[in-house]
């Protein structure tokens, strides 16, 4: 290549770059443009892509408070369907399990795409908040000193940028470059296999109970989350890297009515099925979650199988503790947040790896083929259900309440 071939590089400054435009790095972005810190969101996909792909669609209450406080919540509160109950089918049988009664507080049931939506438009339309998306080529230089900077490809020009910056937060998911910044003398990466998968459904029909259903089955697991009063999520337990090609419709909707089945449970609505996808039910915690300049939240720094629709949550509770933080450190010069990032947030994320573990054996004992795990997980469970003492430490766990110890 000529000298007169190389790309030029135009260079600017903010005050933070957030890589990544989902519920951690938009609410992270919000609360720094409600607090006038300067920042950059760069994001590689489309806005259309990322306001449509599909994802979690569970909040907890203490998160929808938080958005509701920051500002961001208008539009979750008028539309945002709640439930105060969960329930549990095993050996034909339904145990309704009331949360709200034994701990006061509820999930609200809000797709993960339409909050996505509403932070982009609130961030970008209504702040005026910079939001680059179609992205390429993103890299960070500098992270471990007073001036980072991120580089990446303009879309339209296919020239090159450099963002001198004060801080660089990581929050573009488990697929993201940010956590490949992390240096690997520095980090640890404790990871979890569950050794099943699950089969990821959507379907174009109404939801066949008024709540979430968890069906307990030796065939494997079955799952009934409602997105929308026209949309229902399913789930069904399948081996690790299945292909969804083996699941023809016929045999998904044969599966979910054997794994939900109950005496009294209303027969399922059936209809159209628009996803199919097989998740590998693993974890990963990344630890310490900063380095230098360096912040990372959400699934760039934890991953969260969907067994207790806990990934959406921990990522709120990652962006809003690191946007105080840059708040504090931007306006006093005060570091003491930034410092105790990392602590602080891996407090909650332990405690939410923990109780997907125990969940996950509730789920998937019965149909492990070891007679022991079987029978515990049918203990835990009984427990659960028969134990006031057992009920109130779930619900709280379930639910994410007081789980900063």
């Amino acid at each position: 290549m000529t000298a007169d071939a190389v790309p030029s590089v135009s260079v600017r400054r903010t005050r933070v770059v957030v890589v990544g435009a989902g519920p951690a790095g938009l609410t992270l972005a919000n609360v720094l443009r409600a607090a006038s810190v300067d920042c950059l969101v760069l994001e590689t996909e489309s806005r259309r892509f990322v306001e449509q792909r599909p994802r979690a669609g569970f909040l907890e209450e203490w998160a929808v408070r938080a958005l509701e406080e920051r500002g961001l919540a208008d539009r979750l509160l008028e539309h945002a369907g709640v439930h105060t109950e969960c329930e549990f089918r095993v050996a034909g049988e339904r145990h309704r399990f009331p949360y709200t009664e034994v701990s006061g507080q509820r999930h609200y049931v809000y797709p993960q795409p339409v909050l996505v939506t509403d932070l982009v438009r609130e961030y970008a339309d209504v702040r005026g908040g910079e939001i680059r998306f179609g992205v390429r080529d993103v890299d960070a230089e500098g992270i471990d000193t007073d001036r980072p900077s991120v580089t990446y490809t303009d879309p339209s020009t296919g020239g090159r940028v450099r963002v001198a910056c004060d801080f660089v937060a990581g929050c573009d998911g488990a697929r993201g470059v940010s956590q490949g910044w992390m240096p690997a003398a520095h980090t640890t990466v404790a990871r979890h296999d569950f050794g099943v998968g699950w089969l990821a459904l959507l379907a174009e029909a109404p939801p066949s109970s008024d709540c979430v259903v968890f069906g307990i089955h030796q065939r494997g697991f079955a799952g009934h989350m409602a997105r929308s009063p026209q949309v229902t999520r399913y789930y069904l337990e399948c081996p690790p890297d299945d292909d969804p090609g083996n699941w023809p419709d016929g045999r998904v909707w044969s599966e979910l009515r054997t794994r939900l089945s109950a005496d009294g449970a209303r027969p399922l609505t059936e209809g159209p099925l628009i996803e199919k996808r097989v998740l590998n039910m693993h974890n990963y915690v990344v630890e310490p979650m900063s380095y230098g300049r360096l912040h990372l939240a959400g699934d760039a720094a934890h991953l969260l199988a969907p067994i207790g629709a806990k990934g959406m949550n921990l990522a709120i509770h990652d962006a809003l503790l690191l946007a105080d933080a840059l708040v504090a450190h931007a306006g006093k010069g005060d570091g003491s947040g930034l410092a105790g990032y990392s602590e602080a947030c891996l407090r909650r994320v332990w405690q939410y790896q923990e109780f997907s573990q125990w969940l996950a054996e509730v789920y998937h004992g019965t149909s492990s083929g070891d007679p022991f795990r079987a029978g515990v997980a049918l203990a835990r469970l009984r427990r659960t259900l028969a134990s006031p003492a057992a009920a109130a430490g779930f619900a709280e766990l379930f639910l994410g309440k007081d789980t900063d110890f």
